[in-house]
């Protein structure tokens, strides 16, 4: 699942008349460089939440079969559903089985086909070193019998920020309402419960967040 049902608010103008996902980045939109990895790293089944400006998205892309992949549109109603919240509305779309999530806008070079779900937890969340835009970070890592826990922030644990990229089991969201529900409290309460297990990435990753970052991601795109 590709989140990009936001407003990108920090981005306007530009996204007054340009939902953030299909801004370019180099020769790719932004949506499109996920896209892509998606497909190369074998995943086929893709489900898009959209709401702002949404047709637009719908129409760029299509049902996905000129990347080989199928693609799914969870129409939100206007407002913020917030992550969780657009989660829980597309689990008609997700199936059964742990799925894939990744925010519309990052830019990264991480591995897809990596990623997958440990037996004894129910989210599994990319960590990247904090980003100079947020320095505390949002969670850290304690290994123990071989497996890195997603652990509240302590003095005793380097701090890191969460990626935006993480596969998560479908019955974490079954019981919530129906409406705005952020992913914070649920990854809170995954780690009360020991039930979230995570991974730190050290390679290319950007939250293309404002007019800065997204002309850092061109540079980026550019030298490379």
């Amino acid at each position: 699942m590709i989140l990009a049902a936001g407003r990108g608010e920090r981005l306007r103008p530009i996204t007054d008349r340009l939902p953030k996902p299909l801004v370019r980045v180099g020769r790719y939109r932004l949506i499109d460089w996920h896209l892509l990895a998606l497909a190369a790293a074998g995943f086929r089944r893709v489900v898009i939440n959209v709401s702002y400006l949404g047709d637009m998205i719908e129409e760029a892309l299509g049902d996905g079969g000129n990347l080989g992949l199928s693609i799914s549109y969870s129409r939100e109603p206007p407002g913020a559903l917030e992550t969780a919240g657009g989660i829980r509305h597309a689990l008609p779309l997700l199936g059964d089985a742990p799925f894939l999530v990744v925010n519309g806008d990052i830019r990264c070079d991480y591995p897809f086909a990596q990623l997958s779900l440990p037996d004894d937890s129910r989210m599994h969340l990319v960590l990247v070193p904090n980003p100079p835009h947020h320095a505390d970070g949002d969670f850290a890592l304690e290994r123990g019998n071989g497996v890195a826990r997603v652990m509240h922030p302590a003095a005793s644990l380097e701090s890191l920020t969460f990626s935006g990229i993480g596969i998560y089991h479908p019955d974490l969201f079954r019981d919530l309402a129906d409406g705005p529900f952020p992913l914070a409290p649920l990854i809170r309460q995954g780690i009360d419960d020991c039930v979230v297990t995570g991974e730190r990435y050290d390679g290319y990753w950007l939250d293309v967040g404002d007019h800065e970052r997204l002309e850092q991601a061109r540079r980026d795109v550019a030298a490379s």
